[in-house]
């Protein structure tokens, strides 16, 4: 495939969601104006089965190199997801067996299919890095370890913090960014893209790649989705969108968003040309209609318009109009407690939520809010959480 220089094109990728390019912006406009074919990636631990909507963010700014001609990896963390990345964690994960992670990446690539291309002319790669991590021999680990030091290390914000409080660093997450590093010298890139969280691995492998194949590797860091509290949206923080959710579900998770992530919403997870998002932003439409344009936006942009168009339907038939879904999930509970129930039904992550939303006013049965804690439910009972969750008794 024939390399585009399209200055507006080039101009959308380098700014779109970008947070930060290293060594510069200029860098990278030069090798994307220079017609010369470039191969980068994105690395995905999997450390859950299925992909979510920051991962999304990620795949669009590797879909807009690949639309201009340029090599797209997708690299499966099949290595490292067994040791767990421990950027932002203020404990270590919980390892996982190389049968858990395997299990875990098996729909990986047809859920980012969505967005990439992997047939046709210039087909996205799909890679695992156990492939040369789990060939290094230990003399390869400590020539590999003389690259960095224990200070740059304990620089980071979590090791920081976790040494303050007394709690324990594990040496194996001190090697994770060195070998998250070493993808990039084994499959000698020219650049990767990753959340902005992902900056101190993803500097380790540009450090990486200068010394051992000469090469100034270019870094492209997006924003992140943040909720209201800043935390990010995915898999650790219990509020993610699926790549893997339905698209009635996505649409509707998109409108529990809170309004201030509108803006970004647009910006970082859509094709929506942000011309006409900022239109959208700027009209002084209600929040509620702009993020209604977002949730179809969302949800066209994961799997197509036609889709986006039933969820839309769906979504103002079912909360808008008062009416329930004519299809819901059906449980038998192990006790008849609305407790129980919502637990069970994983409405509520836990008996302790639970309880909470129920003091809240947020839970009815048929149509009826729970007064109390000790409410039963009998087979036919319709349990509602919000406008949004909805299981039938058996």
């Amino acid at each position: 495939m024939k390399i585009s220089a399209d200055p507006k094109k080039i101009e959308e990728l380098l700014t779109r969601g970008v947070e930060n390019i290293y060594p510069s912006k200029e860098f990278l406009e030069s090798r994307l104006k220079s017609g010369q074919p470039l191969t980068l990636y994105t690395g995905y631990d999997p450390t859950a089965p299925t992909l979510h909507i920051g991962h999304g963010i990620t795949l669009l700014k590797l879909r807009q190199f690949q639309e201009l001609g340029h090599k797209i990896i997708m690299l499966i963390g099949d290595f490292t997801g067994m040791i767990g990345d421990p950027t932002d964690k203020t404990s270590a994960r919980q390892k996982l067996t190389r049968e858990q992670v395997l299990a875990n990446c098996q729909n990986y690539q047809k859920q980012a299919s969505a967005i990439l291309n992997f047939s046709g002319k210039n087909l996205a790669n799909v890679r695992f890095n156990s492939k040369w991590l789990a060939k290094m021999k230990m003399e390869d680990v400590l020539e590999l370890s003389s690259n960095i030091t224990v200070d740059q290390l304990l620089e980071r914000d979590m090791f920081e913090k976790r040494h303050a409080e007394g709690k324990p660093i594990f040496l194996h997450e001190f090697l994770y960014p060195l070998l998250q590093g070493y993808d990039s010298v084994a499959m000698n890139v020219d650049g990767e893209v990753g959340g902005n969280d992902q900056t101190f691995n993803m500097l380790v492998g540009r450090d990486l790649q200068k010394i051992y194949n000469k090469k100034e590797k270019f870094v492209l860091t997006t924003k992140l989705l943040v909720d209201t509290s800043g935390k990010k949206m995915g898999k650790s923080e219990g509020n993610m969108v699926a790549l893997s959710d339905a698209p009635e579900d996505m649409f509707g998770k998109v409108m529990s968003w809170s309004d201030d992530m509108i803006g970004k919403g647009f910006e970082l997870c859509t094709t929506l040309p942000m011309t006409e998002a900022e239109l959208i932003l700027q009209s002084g439409a209600n929040p509620r209609d702009a993020k209604l344009r977002l949730a179809f936006a969302v949800v066209k942009t994961f799997w197509g318009e036609e889709q986006a168009e039933k969820a839309q339907d769906h979504f103002m038939a079912v909360f808008q109009d008062k009416a329930k879904p004519q299809a819901m999930p059906e449980l038998q509970p192990s006790a008849a407690d609305i407790v129980t129930v919502l637990a069970e039904a994983k409405i509520c992550a836990s008996k302790s939520e639970a309880r909470q939303v129920i003091a809240q006013g947020g839970v009815k049965i048929n149509d009826t809010k729970v007064q109390s804690i000790e409410e039963k439910v009998k087979s036919g009972d319709v349990v509602q959480k919000g406008s949004r969750f909805f299981v039938k008794i058996k």
